[in-house]
């Protein structure tokens, strides 16, 4: 658990701390904000956003660990493409706009895993498990953090600035992209499996009512196999 509090430490400190205090520092502009328009709080963003980068290759290398424990359940198109994805998007983000309007979806994708990670090394724990009920509200804040990526990325188109649009263009439809796949992922494993436990829950209950009724008619046989006929009299 120790180990777990300081990785989650370093993270906060690494990835998610320094970009708030450039963002402040740099007075970066919410509606959009060019590229190299802020100086030193610019560098400080760029050194920031290459440690997300890196990881995003840590969080690609999930797959060949998947394979290597041969958790093929868990190799989905979802993780595929999204880890595959970002691992790339990234790549070329680095390379040409590594600042300004770049640092919202990170910062806010940063945000989400610091509780992701909370979330996974809670888990470890045994005790801890029967506590961890809010897993489905973790998958709630991702399709939160495209949605309100979207707004603030439509500002920049809105009220543009020395920000290229095809960046934004690009990533409103890769947003959508992400809202459609996580969208069908909650639907197939929230809100299915809790209309199954419904299901099987109502049939269970249906069932236990016709054992008490078929009891209840049960208990009578005794008693009817008991009586004997009366004989007729004969006068």
């Amino acid at each position: 658990m120790e180990h777990f509090d300081a990785s989650l430490s370093t993270y906060f400190k690494a990835l998610l701390g320094p970009r708030v205090t450039g963002v402040w520092e740099g007075k970066y502009n919410f509606f959009c904000q060019g590229t190299r328009t802020a100086g030193e709080s610019d560098m400080k963003i760029i050194r920031v956003l290459w440690w997300y980068y890196f990881s995003k290759l840590i969080e690609f290398m999930d797959t060949f660990f998947f394979i290597l424990r041969k958790n093929n359940h868990q190799i989905t198109v979802l993780h595929v493409y999204h880890h595959a994805s970002m691992l790339n998007i990234w790549w070329f983000v680095m390379n040409w706009v590594p600042c300004g309007h770049s640092y919202f979806g990170a910062t806010l994708n940063s945000f989400i895993h610091v509780l992701m990670y909370s979330y996974y090394g809670l888990s470890s724990v045994p005790s801890m498990r029967p506590y961890l009920w809010w897993k489905k509200y973790i998958t709630q804040g991702q399709l939160l953090q495209f949605v309100l990526t979207i707004i603030q990325t439509s500002c920049g188109v809105i009220w543009p600035c020395t920000f290229p649009l095809g960046w934004l263009y690009f990533q409103i439809g890769y947003m959508i992209s992400l809202i459609a796949l996580f969208t069908n992922f909650y639907i197939q494993t929230y809100n299915k499996k809790g209309a199954s436990r419904r299901k099987d829950h109502l049939k269970d209950h249906q069932n236990g009512s016709m054992a008490a009724v078929n009891g209840h008619t049960n208990s009578f046989s005794p008693l009817e196999n008991n009586v004997k006929p009366r004989k007729l009299r004969k006068d």
